[in-house]
């Protein structure tokens, strides 16, 4: 009879233990256990999402537990048992904000010493809260120009020119530019928020950056041939699908086309390379895509500004061929979402190229985009 007894307050104990497994692994929240030397024992699907790198095969935890704070904080806990919680901010591979609550188990063995960390993402909420405050100062410094320019132009129709026909078509057509500039601004603007609130959110689906080029490519079409502008498209062997948001990407070539079809030469050539990159200085295997022009080039100083929202080279020209200056910000939030990279490489008069770098999915991750 105690033997049964014994039996059967073990198979309860391990029941217990699997749905309250079940139950960790199933929080939305990230959570982390901790042994008594600091290592992490036991990690749920949230936890192992936020810390796994492209690429990898297992979390790296690496940037979250040398935090100084979170550090001191850990002390605490081992020396007084009371839960400690504390703000860390995490730069790679996307800048993270987290709260972390610290909370001891047993102090007797064998749970002595190990303790459970429970993360809260506020990135969101603090990335919200910054688009707000940037939306109005942008959007008040962007749209004043075209703005006071339509007032203007209003003024006058109803004044001065009222009876003058030929005054009104030609004011009528600079309105209606800078109308659509604003719009094209407000566009821009709309679709950098929204990039920017999912931008700690991993991307799913399956991209073909070959297909992506190819489409982007005949889509620009009609606006390179405006400007006798050739096109080539060149796409090396071995080039597979990678996990990516597929209408973002193909929203990255766009605009990196746009801007060569905007500044390259008249009647000079654009080319666009789609080829497989292997592991280099840390980095996982990849795909780039550089999109190479022929124009007048970016003067050296310009080149690390060239993706801060609303910067220009020469902003008399930008807003003249239509340009909002938020072009390549958009590029680098979405690579960053993605974990990838741009590079610019431009000297003047020799033209300028954008290669974008984005990681390889896993092969079994890649066969399934696949299949």
């Amino acid at each position: 009879r105690l033997a049964h007894s014994l039996r059967a307050r073990a198979r309860e104990g391990d029941r217990l233990a699997r749905e309250a497994g079940r139950i960790v692994e199933s929080l939305p929240d990230p959570l982390i256990v901790l042994d008594a030397e600091a290592r992490p024992t036991v990690l749920n699907a949230a936890a192992r999402e936020i810390f796994t790198p492209p690429g990898g095969r297992a979390p790296d935890l690496g940037a979250l537990l040398r935090h100084p704070a979170l550090r001191a904080a850990l002390d605490r806990v081992v020396a007084n048992g009371a839960a400690e919680s504390v703000a860390v901010t995490l730069p790679v591979p996307v800048e993270r904000e987290l709260i972390v609550h610290a909370i001891g188990l047993e102090p007797e063995p064998p749970d002595r010493g190990r303790i459970v960390l429970v993360l809260s993402d506020r990135t969101r909420e603090r990335r919200i809260e910054q688009m707000r405050a940037d939306f109005v100062a942008n959007a008040n410094h962007e749209l004043r120009t075209p703005l006071t320019s339509l007032i203007g132009f209003i003024e006058t129709l109803r004044g001065p020119a009222a009876e003058d026909r030929e005054a009104q078509a030609r004011f009528l057509a600079i309105m209606a530019e800078q109308a659509q500039r604003m719009s094209r601004l407000i566009d821009d603007m709309l679709s950098l928020s929204r990039i920017e609130m999912t931008e700690h959110t991993p991307p799913k689906g399956s991209a073909d950056l070959a297909v992506l080029a190819r489409r982007s490519a005949e889509a620009l079409e009609p606006r390179f041939a405006a400007r006798r502008m050739r096109i080539e498209l060149q796409i090396a062997d071995g080039v597979r699908p990678i996990v990516a948001d597929q209408d973002q990407i193909a929203q990255v070539l766009a605009n990196l086309l746009d801007n060569a079809a905007k500044y390259g030469r008249e009647g000079g050539r654009v080319v666009i390379r789609v080829a497989p990159a292997p592991p280099h200085g840390g980095r996982p295997p990849g795909i780039t895509v550089a999109v190479s022009d022929d124009g007048p080039g970016i003067p050296r100083q310009h080149i690390p500004r060239l993706t801060e929202r609303f910067y220009r080279v020469d902003a008399a020209r930008s807003r003249a061929i239509g340009g909002t200056g938020l072009g390549l910000a958009i590029v680098k939030h979405i690579l960053n979402r993605h974990r990838g990279s741009l590079e610019i490489a431009s000297e003047e008069g020799r033209g300028a190229t954008f290669t974008v770098w984005l990681p390889a999915a896993e092969p079994e991750a890649g066969a399934a985009a696949r299949g």
